[in-house]
């Protein structure tokens, strides 16, 4: 099923001997039999699998190349490929890689020079752990409702808020945090915050269906450098946005690996288990429900890769397209694994078989980095702008980021 797409002209031979060599290691590397539950065996489970990706080159992926990369900018394929392989095996690791490069990714997109040569080249190598903070309470898909803020002090930054959801909390190194410019409506600041910063705390440890390390930050008069600022001061929108545009679309392949898993399973099952004298895979019923799994599993693949290549090709921003694939990939994951577990029947739901840790595993994906909701309202916007009689109208809404967990 994997080379079939690997097939597709969107790709590579670089891609598809990527695919085949993280393939292998994640076959032989990683231990799909570990199923954490407390705080303690999450984070250090979660450190495990970045110190074993660093050991491996495979984070090299997720940032440039001059600062210990392996493409001069991100590859989205690449990013893609290794979260649908990943997540295929393990949602911890998939999870562990992704975070490596949204938690640098304003950083690889919009920071300096010295920011990159900072923070990049330990997280490449798994020696740096890596997290994004944007959502809080009261504000998560509308952004414009934040309420941390950043006030200037000579050099620094006196920062003053709360974030949650957020993943990595407790056990990042940096953190890329958005702000509010104290006074001000619409100006935002995005900036890097490390643990040891006066101020900063984690405040709360937050337990979630599928375990990851999650979390939220509290920032009490937090003093930060200004030399930390990415991007311009007020600009710190874009960086979101544009940091988000890449990786909404990584979010689409980690829910096609897992949906792959989930029909693997399913295959494996019905094509052994016999009910009334023969095998499952014999009846229409499930021949039927096969076919509208493996159908949404390619429709999906082409919107993840089609936004992939899109950017990879140059193109600026790919709203319209990274909307799409996260939102239908997400959405067909859900189906497919739900689908899987009703095959399997019982076996389906006992705790710690792999599709019912997928059944747990797949339902935030809908969530984090822009709901299914905000999805339909960012591709209505740009349908609409696209189609608007007044040439270059934006009739984007104001609610067009994320809810991210992560």
């Amino acid at each position: 099923m994997l080379d079939n797409h690997l097939a597709w002209p969107f790709f590579s031979d670089a891609h598809r001997t990527f695919a085949g060599a993280l393939t292998q290691w994640a076959d032989e590397r990683l231990d799909t039999t570990v199923h954490p539950r407390s705080t303690a065996e999450i984070d250090t489970v979660s450190r495990g699998y970045v110190r074993a990706l660093g050991d491996g080159g495979w984070l090299r992926y997720a940032v440039p190349s001059p600062f210990g990369g392996i493409h001069e900018r991100l590859d989205v394929r690449s990013l893609c490929i290794a979260r649908e392989i990943l997540g295929q095996h393990s949602g911890l690791a998939e999870f562990a890689f992704a975070m490596q490069g949204l938690g640098t990714g304003p950083i690889s997109l919009f920071g300096d020079d010295a920011l990159k040569r900072r923070y990049l080249p330990p997280v490449a190598t798994g020696q740096s752990i890596a997290a994004f903070a944007i959502s809080e309470a009261d504000a998560g898909s509308d952004i414009g409702a934040m309420q941390t803020t950043a006030r200037r002090d000579g050099s620094h930054y006196i920062v003053n808020g709360e974030k949650t959801w957020i993943s990595n909390a407790g056990i990042a190194d940096h953190y890329v945090v958005f702000c509010r410019m104290d006074g001000t409506a619409r100006d935002f600041l995005a900036l890097v915050i490390e643990p040891d910063d006066p101020g900063f705390a984690v405040s709360q440890r937050i337990d979630t269906m599928a375990p990851h390390p999650l979390g939220t930050i509290t920032l009490t008069d937090c003093r930060v450098p200004a030399s930390r600022v990415i991007g311009e001061p007020g600009k710190g929108l874009r960086v979101a946005l544009g940091t988000l545009d890449v990786f909404r679309t990584t979010v689409g392949a980690a829910a096609l690996g897992f949906a792959r898993r989930a029909l693997r399973e399913a295959l494996d099952h019905v094509t052994t288990r016999s009910a009334f004298g023969k095998p499952l895979a014999e009846f229409q019923l499930t021949q039927s429900r096969i076919a509208t799994m493996a159908t949404e599993i390619d429709a999906s693949a082409l919107l993840v890769y089609r936004a992939a290549w899109t950017r990879d090709q140059g193109a600026s921003r790919i709203t319209r397209e990274a909307a799409m694939a996260k939102m239908y990939a997400t959405e067909a994951a859900q189906r497919v694994v739900d689908d899987a577990v009703q095959l399997l029947g019982g076996r389906g739901v006992v705790l710690d078989h792999p599709v019912e840790r997928l059944y747990r595993d797949v339902r935030a994906l809908r969530i984090y980095e822009g709901t299914t909701e905000i999805q339909q309202l960012v591709i209505a916007g740009q349908v609409l702008g696209a189609h608007s009689p007044t040439e270059g109208a934006d009739v984007r809404p104001a609610a067009s980021t994320d809810n991210a967990t992560r």
